[in-house]
Order: C-alpha cells, then sequence, then structure tokens
C-alpha cells in the first residue's frame, strides 16, 4: 500500500468521505455517504464531517470540499448549502470539530486537481478548463498543471442569466430535453468561454459525463472535450491530495 490521504466531499444532497491512496488516486475501500443535514449549516455539516472521519479513525490531515469560493480557509459564497456558510472560517470550524488539521477547498476544484493528476488531464499543457454539469456548471481552471482557484464561470452571463440556467444537466432534466436539443445550449457555452480563455482541452465531469458518448459527439466548439475519468470519487481523491501537498 502507498501513500494514503483522507478526503471529505461535502455535497448539497449528500456528504462522503473516505480512505485514498495517493499513488494510484483511487479509493481504499469502500466511501461512507451521510445525507446532507437540512438545513445544512456550518455547525450541522461540521457534526457530519466529523462523524465520517471518526468512522475511519483517521488520525492525520485531511481534506474537506465545499460547494462555495474559499479564501484563505473562509467561505465568501454558498450555492446547495446554508447561506448561514458565508462568512465562516470553515478551517477553524471544521479543524475543532474533528480534532485534525485541515485544508477546505472548493468542490470543483478539487475534482480538477484529481483529474490534473490521475485522470482525463494527467499530462496536459497549456490551459485546461473541468466543467462539472450537475444542478449547476462547477468550474476548475489550470495552466500549465498550476490551479487558477475559485473561478464561477457557472455564472457567466448569457443573455442576462447564468449560464448554468441555461446549459446545466438540470435544465435537461427539468425541461426533459433531448440530447439533441441540450448540447447546443453546452456547445454555446463552450464557445463563449473560448472566446474569454482560449483553452487546450476541456474536461466534463458530472452525471452527465456517464453518457459522454451520446452527446459529446454533438457539440460544436473548436476545443477538444473529453470525459472525466474519476466520477463521484473525484472530490474525495482531490481533496485528499490537496490536503496532502506540502503547505505555504
Amino acid at each position: 500500500m502507498g501513500s494514503r490521504g483522507f478526503g471529505v466531499d461535502v455535497g448539497g444532497s449528500g456528504i462522503k468521505g473516505g480512505l485514498v491512496d495517493l499513488d494510484a488516486g483511487t479509493l481504499i475501500g469502500k466511501r461512507l455517504r451521510i445525507p446532507t443535514p437540512e438545513p445544512s449549516t456550518p455547525d450541522a455539516v461540521a457534526t457530519v464531517v466529523a462523524q465520517i472521519v471518526e468512522h475511519f479513525g483517521w488520525q492525520d490531515r485531511l481534506g474537506v470540499t465545499l460547494p462555495c469560493v474559499v479564501k484563505n480557509g473562509t467561505v465568501c459564497t454558498a450555492a446547495n448549502i446554508d447561506r448561514s456558510w458565508v462568512g465562516t472560517d470553515a478551517v477553524d470550524l471544521l479543524s475543532k470539530e474533528i480534532g485534525e488539521p485541515l485544508l477546505v477547498v472548493n468542490d470543483a476544484d478539487a475534482a480538477g486537481i484529481a483529474e490534473m493528476r490521475y485522470g482525463a488531464g494527467r499530462d496536459n499543457t497549456g490551459v485546461v478548463v473541468l466543467l462539472t454539469f450537475g444542478t449547476g456548471i462547477g468550474s476548475a481552471v489550470f495552466s500549465d498543471g498550476e490551479l487558477v482557484p475559485n473561478t464561477e464561470f457557472g455564472h457567466l452571463q448569457m443573455d442576462g442569466r447564468d449560464a448554468e440556467d441555461i446549459a446545466a444537466a438540470s435544465v435537461k432534466e427539468e425541461q426533459d430535453l433531448s440530447w439533441q436539443e441540450w448540447t447546443p445550449h453546452v456547445s454555446r457555452y463552450l464557445r463563449a468561454l473560448e472566446d474569454l480563455v482560449w483553452p487546450d482541452l476541456f474536461i466534463v465531469g458530472g452525471g452527465v459525463s456517464k453518457q459522454a458518448d451520446e452527446w459529446l459527439p454533438l457539440l460544436d466548439n473548436r476545443t477538444p472535450v473529453v470525459a472525466a475519468q474519476l466520477r463521484n470519487a473525484a472530490g474525495i481523491v482531490g481533496a485528499a491530495l490537496a490536503a496532502s501537498r506540502p503547505q505555504e
């Protein structure tokens, strides 16, 4: 067994955690998932995160994702989580509850970190943009392998609306769109991003990436697009990897 880490991925509907093989980028055994408490206040979420860490008996530094912009450990936005997180020192709150040092990272950034090290972004240079299509659209941007943290490209304005209100996977579900009907919205969104950051590669994640063969060939944009490889483990793996890196 190689070096190990631990990650917890906090989502709007579930909080998932597990042991990670940092050499292979895979989970060690099964993850534990507990429904996200309602309301998902900082104290309520911290209790669940601590429960997951205790379940595995982990006693070392760990990583935790949040669906939020996180600056120097403090939460600046709250997407799919209770608004009371805004302004919370998440590192201080969670480390006190768990009793271990930790790193808090944006959930899409964590998924991107995992994909760049172990998955679809491995060995890619230039500008790589990971997009997660779900209830909204999460984004992570890398320049020659270095993360540009806390991008919020799901909120890019299109027709005076957030792009995720037009191109997220939830739009396909809510409007009962076929792949042929939904994909042009995604193409238009990708073209808008291309004109802003000129990426060399798009990596698409989220539930719809499991059916990438159904819609990637329908895209109409200039940049190569590939499906994410780590699936639902990406957040846990990325959080554990980020936390394992030397801290400045």
